[in-house]
């Protein structure tokens, strides 16, 4: 039987608000580097009420409160909401009641912010533009935002190796036509296929449930910290 005395090992919960096994897959697979022999557990699950994939504002709205309450719900120390579109992150961190919650997207763009002067976003679809441009004005950054570039695709479909010249040319033209310096991949699928991005173009390819992760990393190894 467990000892009811041991110590609980910290946990970090990244939650996909879709209900897409491949894409839940392919997250899980691009944290592997994070996973530290004595580091915090890292457990990446999907949202069963969520849809296929995230394609509108709608879609986005009908994820906030079953997120809300997963989170509620679970003892993790930290969760990552692994959508770019960062669904009810406010509403999320309330419901963690002061444990860490972060969001891909937030955490992406804060990243690519320090490898140049201007970032671009590969988009999964033209909605997703319109979302992404209200999100850098909310954040303030307008001016170090080169743009986004669709590829018009389902969150599923940016996972295998069909799509990945589509993405390759969408983050060409960021850098060649809109002066883009870095590139924040706008979805989670797209994970598997940063590093042939970035061999692509020649310039650094940002992954945001990677660096949003590793911020969850940081803040529950350093909370006991003095």
């Amino acid at each position: 039987m467990p000892d009811p005395g041991a110590i609980r090992p910290a946990r970090i919960l990244v939650i996909n608000p879709n209900s897409s096994r491949t894409v839940t897959a392919a997250i899980d697979a691009a944290l592997g580097p994070l996973r530290l022999p004595v580091g915090p557990d890292i457990t990446v699950t999907a949202l069963p009420e969520g849809p296929e994939s995230i394609s509108s504002q709608q879609d986005v709205d009908r994820v906030v409160m079953p997120l809300a309450r997963r989170i509620a719900e679970d003892s993790a120390d930290a969760f990552v909401i692994a959508c770019f579109s960062d669904p009810g992150l406010q509403t999320a961190r309330e419901a963690a009641a002061g444990r860490p919650v972060m969001g891909i997207a937030e955490w992406g763009i804060l990243r690519a912010l320090t490898l140049g002067e201007r970032f671009g976003i590969v988009a999964l679809s033209e909605g997703s533009v319109h979302r992404q441009r209200r999100m850098v004005r909310q954040m303030g950054l307008g001016e170090r935002y080169a743009g986004s570039r669709p590829v018009e695709a389902r969150a599923d479909e940016t996972v295998g190796e069909a799509i990945r010249a589509r993405l390759i040319a969408a983050a060409r033209i960021l850098i060649e036509r809109d002066g883009a310096d870095a590139i924040v991949l706008g979805c989670a699928g797209m994970a598997p296929h940063r590093m042939a991005i970035e061999r692509a173009i020649g310039r650094p390819v940002v992954e945001p449930c990677q660096q949003a992760v590793a911020a969850a990393l940081g803040a529950v190894l350093l909370r006991e910290v003095p």
